[in-house]
């Protein structure tokens, strides 16, 4: 069974070339945190994935898919 993955934070700093540094700094976590987030090991807060979308000026339901496989 291939693992389902939720989050889009990963491709959509991409597209916005933002450093996982720079969202970091911006949501008061360390780089780890996102790093995780990015992987997709932890998924933030309902309340941070929200601040991420405003702050990437974007719609919160733009990071969230169901991503079958998907090496994101």
């Amino acid at each position: 069974m291939k693992k389902i993955r939720y989050n889009r934070i990963k491709a959509v700093l991409a597209d916005k070339r933002v450093q996982n540094k720079e969202l970091a700094e911006k949501m008061g976590v360390t780089e780890g945190t996102v790093s995780t987030w990015c992987r997709n090991f932890k998924q933030p807060k309902i309340e941070t994935l929200f601040a991420i979308a405003k702050y990437l000026k974007i719609e919160a339901s733009e990071l969230l898919s169901s991503m079958k496989g998907s090496g994101l």
